[in-house]
């Protein structure tokens, strides 16, 4: 089995505390080579400036590639590219593009009045420039607001064809949900990279959430062993996500797949543990790149 290329993503803080914990994931992963660090968008756009510095300090003290995402939410089309523009201007050519949650909880998604009016006018907005290498979300599972999986394949093709050069999946459970949406897309004319996001389960009553309000589909079996590791005590819960998570990656590296997408959380531990199960050597030091 050949190493993954992998690539790890972040989320801002909002305190001195979550600063030091981002650090700390960005000097336990940055030995591992990844393709890229991405940043995240709160809910909402609701971390939008913490994310523009976020992403400017991690590029200018790492010296690694940085994907910033850029949504559609809160912002005028003249201030979403002002942002862009900010992010070339220092040196972070990677943009992970995407419409963004609704606001303040919002059941529906309601453009800005100036603002893009879903992502692929701003996959569109961004190519026009020559300025990024574009990355998009993918969704194995049926996304919450799509009414079929067929649904979530035309859009994306739309999102390619607007000039998006790569996808990232939302994570999932069980390989063969990738797999199935991975030829599905062949199928439908898609021939660019999709590379498959992973969730280690650092907390599994957070992830069950976080799984139900993005439509990632819980088979029951997960449940059970997490419920069951859980009410047997911290230590097991650690060794079967890692076990888990470890297989599920081993299964798609059996299907072909070279690049991984982890969702870190700002917890790196187990992804780090994966990810050398896995035969991604350290490579180098955050000291060698900064």
């Amino acid at each position: 089995m050949t190493a993954p290329a992998v690539s790890f993503e972040v989320f801002p803080p909002r305190t001195v505390d979550a600063a030091f914990k981002l650090w700390d994931a960005a000097q336990t992963l940055a030995p591992l080579s990844p393709r890229f660090f991405s940043v995240t968008y709160g809910a909402g756009g609701s971390t939008r400036d913490l994310t523009q510095d976020s992403a400017h300090v991690l590029h200018r003290t790492s010296g690694l590639p940085v994907a910033a995402h850029l949504t559609c939410v809160g912002a005028s089309r003249a201030e979403t590219m002002d942002i862009a523009a900010g992010f070339a201007q220092a040196g972070i050519k990677d943009i992970v593009a995407l419409r963004g949650d609704p606001e303040n909880g919002a059941a529906h998604f309601t453009p800005h009045p100036d603002g893009f009016t879903d992502s692929c006018a701003l996959i569109s907005a961004l190519a026009e420039t020559g300025n990024f290498n574009i990355r998009v979300g993918a969704y194995p599972d049926p996304h919450p607001e799509s009414i079929s999986l067929q649904s979530n394949i035309d859009w994306l093709k739309r999102k390619f064809d607007a000039g998006a050069d790569e996808a990232i999946t939302q994570f999932f459970f069980e390989a063969e949900t990738f797999l199935r949406f991975r030829d599905a897309c062949a199928t439908a004319g898609i021939d660019k990279l999709i590379t498959p996001g992973i969730l280690p389960v650092v907390n599994w009553t957070s992830a069950r959430k976080f799984a139900a309000r993005c439509g990632a589909v819980v088979p029951p079996w997960v449940d059970q062993a997490f419920d069951a590791a859980q009410r047997d005590g911290g230590a097991r819960h650690d060794l079967l996500a890692t076990a888990m998570c470890t297989e599920l990656c081993s299964d798609l590296l059996d299907e072909g797949v070279e690049t991984l997408h982890f969702y870190t959380l700002n917890r790196a531990d187990l992804t780090r543990d994966v990810c050398r199960a896995l035969g991604v050597s350290p490579q180098v030091t955050l000291s060698d790149v900064a």
